[in-house]
């Protein structure tokens, strides 16, 4: 399965029934899990380990070094999950010693081409990266985030699971779990109602975690009395707790 022009290092660990297409590079300190998929002319470098059942199309190079002028060469890592489509032209770096060394991407997430998930980054599972998409360092992405065409997200910053991204939105902080952000920079409008609703979220807890965005955003409360008012909230309404977690521990501010 793997094409003759392809070079693979002896030293790589690949799986059953992966397939690389012609003229890939596979690096020595590369692992690659089974029925995984490597379109012709990919670069695999660094010590990257991918699992089970991706795909990985053409022209895309992951496992780079970094693009921190900090970075002298420490064996930092690059780890991707299982089932992930990665299409063509995509670039993931690996992590660096000023943060835990790798970067990390979950199961399941759709990345469209041409997005840039930079070092240390973590991903989480079932996102969407539209083309376009990307990460500065440090940058953290929820479950189920969806990041549209061209956006941005700025160094450390956070965006929080089940949120949606517009495309060409510049997002400068913490953007909390649910929210609905569009602008440059992004400005809130709303929670991602239809997201919710096709994951199988009930009208009771849409409606819950609405009044946590209107006390939020449109209460006029200061951050704090916001937080303690969606905490009592979660209470009750269990789906608003990640909300309530996210403002508490958020280190750049919040989009408001």
């Amino acid at each position: 399965m793997i094409h003759p022009t392809a070079i693979v290092h002896p030293g790589a660990k690949i799986g059953n029934r992966v397939e690389i297409g012609p003229y890939s590079i596979i690096g020595e300190h590369v692992e690659i899990g089974d029925d995984t998929w490597v379109g012709p002319h990919v670069v695999l470098e660094g010590h990257t380990r991918i699992g089970r059942e991706n795909k990985i199309f053409q022209f895309s190079s992951l496992g780079g070094v970094p693009q921190d002028k900090k970075y002298s060469g420490e064996p930092t890592r690059l780890e991707i999950g299982d089932r992930n489509t990665i299409r063509e032209y995509c670039t993931f770096s690996i992590g660096t010693t000023q943060d835990n060394g790798v970067t990390r991407v979950g199961d399941d997430n759709w990345i469209m081409a041409n997005v840039h998930i930079a070092h240390d980054c973590q991903v989480g599972n079932n996102t969407i990266f539209a083309n376009g998409a990307s990460l500065a360092g440090h940058a953290h992405i929820g479950d189920w985030a969806i990041l549209g065409g061209f956006c941005g997200v700025h160094q450390f910053g956070r965006v929080g699971a089940h949120s949606f991204v517009a495309a060409f939105a510049l997002l400068l902080q913490d953007l909390p779990p649910y929210i609905t952000v569009s602008g440059h920079p992004a400005a809130p409008h709303g929670i991602n109602s239809e997201g919710l609703r096709r994951r199988g979220f009930s009208a009771e807890s849409i409606a819950a975690i609405k009044r946590a965005y209107h006390l939020l955003y449109r209460k006029n409360l200061s951050l704090a009395e916001a937080h303690e008012q969606i905490t009592a909230l979660a209470v009750d309404f269990s789906e608003v707790q990640p909300l309530a977690d996210f403002i508490g521990v958020s280190g750049r501010g919040l989009v408001r």
